[in-house]
C-alpha cells in the first residue's frame, strides 16, 4: 500500500500500473484515457485505475492540478475481496468507473487518507475500515473477457516478457514464439494490452527499476540490469510513466 500526493502541470504519456488505483483530485482538473474512453475530473472527483490499465493524463485548463492517490497491490485487494459480501471470495474484481463524483465517497477518501497518514498510529481499525468501505463502493465483479486461440499466445507472450523485461526481445522472436506474423503480433497484442510490444516491455522495465530503486540499488546499476541502453534513456522513460526522476523518487523513498 502506498498514498503518493502530487501536484503538477505534468503531461504523462501512455504507461500503466501494476497496482489498483484509487484517489481524490484535490485542485484543478484533468483529462486521462481510461478502459471507459477519455474521462474528465474536477477537484473532489474519486478517480480509479485497475492493475495493468493503459492510461495517461493532462491538466485541463492552466495551473495544472493536484491529486492524492492510494495504490494496492493486488494481494491485498485480493484478501479484502472476501470481506465483500455479494461477491464472495472466488471474485476477480475491478474499478468500473474511472471517474466517480460523489461527496460520500470523498468523505471516506479523505477519512482514509487521515488514518493512514496519522504520524505513529498503532491504531489499524480507522484504516482497515474505511478501505473496505471505499473498495465495496468502488470494486465491482470484472466481465469476462474473451479467450481464444490469438489470446493465448498473447498471454504467453506477455508472461515471456514479464519474467524476462531486460532480455532484448526482437519483434521476430515474440511473433515465432506466439506463432503468429509480425504484423497478427503487433495488432493482436495492441488489441489486448492497449499498448504495442515496444511499449509494453518499456513499461515492465520500468516497474522492476521501480522495485529495485526501492531495494536500495544505485541508479547505473539499476539501467543496465533493466535492460535501458543507459541511464539517461532510464530517466526518460521513468519521468514519462510516473512525472518524477527516478532519483527524486530514490531520495523519496530514503526520507520515510
Amino acid at each position: 500500500m502506498q498514498m503518493v500526493l502530487a501536484d503538477t502541470d505534468h503531461r504523462f504519456g501512455k504507461h500503466t500500473h501494476e497496482q489498483f488505483g484509487v484517489g481524490l483530485i484535490l485542485r484543478g482538473a484533468q483529462k486521462s484515457a481510461s478502459q471507459c474512453g477519455m474521462v474528465e475530473a474536477i477537484a473532489g472527483d474519486i478517480i480509479t485505475v485497475n492493475p495493468e490499465e493503459v492510461h495517461d493524463g493532462a491538466p485541463l485548463g492552466d495551473g495544472g492540478r493536484s491529486w492524492q492517490m492510494l495504490y494496492l497491490d493486488v494481494a491485498v485487494v485480493q484478501a479484502m475481496v472476501a470481506d465483500l459480501n455479494e461477491t464472495g471470495p472466488q471474485a476477480r474484481m475491478e474499478f468500473s468507473q474511472p471517474q466517480r463524483r460523489d461527496s460520500s465517497l470523498t468523505r471516506i477518501f479523505r477519512r482514509h487518507a487521515q488514518a493512514i497518514t496519522r504520524p505513529r498510529s498503532d491504531w489499524a481499525l480507522p484504516g482497515d475500515e474505511s478501505l473496505l468501505l471505499l473498495l465495496q463502493a468502488l470494486l465491482r465483479p470484472a466481465c469476462a473477457k474473451p479467450h481464444h486461440a490469438d489470446l493465448n499466445a498473447i498471454d504467453r507472450a506477455k508472461s515471456w516478457i514479464d519474467e524476462q523485461p531486460a532480455h532484448a526481445w526482437s519483434l521476430a522472436e515474440l511473433a515465432r514464439e506466439a506463432d503468429l506474423s509480425r504484423f497478427q503480433f503487433i495488432r493482436h497484442f495492441d488489441r489486448a494490452t492497449g499498448l504495442t510490444p515496444h511499449a509494453y516491455i518499456l513499461q515492465r522495465r520500468i516497474h522492476l527499476a521501480r522495485q529495485m530503486i526501492r531495494q536500495g540499488g544505485s541508479l547505473r546499476d539499476v539501467a543496465a540490469s533493466c535492460g535501458f541502453a543507459d541511464q539517461s534513456h532510464m530517466t526518460r522513460q521513468f519521468v514519462r510513466s510516473f512525472g518524477l526522476s527516478p532519483g527524486a523518487y530514490s531520495r523519496g523513498i530514503s526520507s520515510l
